[in-house]
């Protein structure tokens, strides 16, 4: 039988948390950027419970354009269409948010994140903030009905 590698507990076999500590346990899923930590916009996982709300947590990053980022622009934009510098720009500062809160939240204890929301703000003339918020929870498997 295997172990939970968190607190050492005996885990049942197929268990993907453990049932003392909440850890995730050779976890695969993840809603977002590939890691044991799940993660959804919704409220709840289908499959799962939340065991214990622990609190809200986030992410956030400020991010300036830089010149050859701004002259890059100005060209795509005389043209017309989607200036590629700043989409791969936000994409990058998006997955750095997100992988702030969910350092937070396993500093908390949390298996998972629900109700994630994202939002991009300008904070000044180039700069933009990009922030994650979501509710960092212990999860477990619901159990089978037989």
């Amino acid at each position: 039988m295997p172990f939970c590698t968190k607190c050492g507990a005996e885990v049942s076999e197929g268990s993907k948390f453990c049932s003392s500590c909440g850890a995730a346990v050779g976890l695969e899923v993840a809603v977002g950027f590939g890691s044991d930590m799940v993660i959804a916009t919704t409220p709840t996982i289908p499959g799962y419970r939340v065991k214990k709300v622990l609190q809200i947590v986030f992410g956030c990053t400020v991010r300036t354009r830089g010149v050859g980022g701004q002259i890059m622009a100005g060209f795509q934009s005389m043209v017309g269409g989607e200036v590629t510098a700043f989409t791969s720009e936000i994409e990058k500062a998006r997955i750095e948010a997100i992988e702030r809160m969910k350092n937070v939240a396993r500093e908390r204890g949390a298996n998972a994140i629900i109700g994630l929301d994202m939002e991009t703000s300008n904070v000044l003339e180039g700069i933009v903030l990009i922030s994650a918020t979501g509710t960092a929870v212990i999860i477990e498997p619901e159990q089978q009905s037989k």
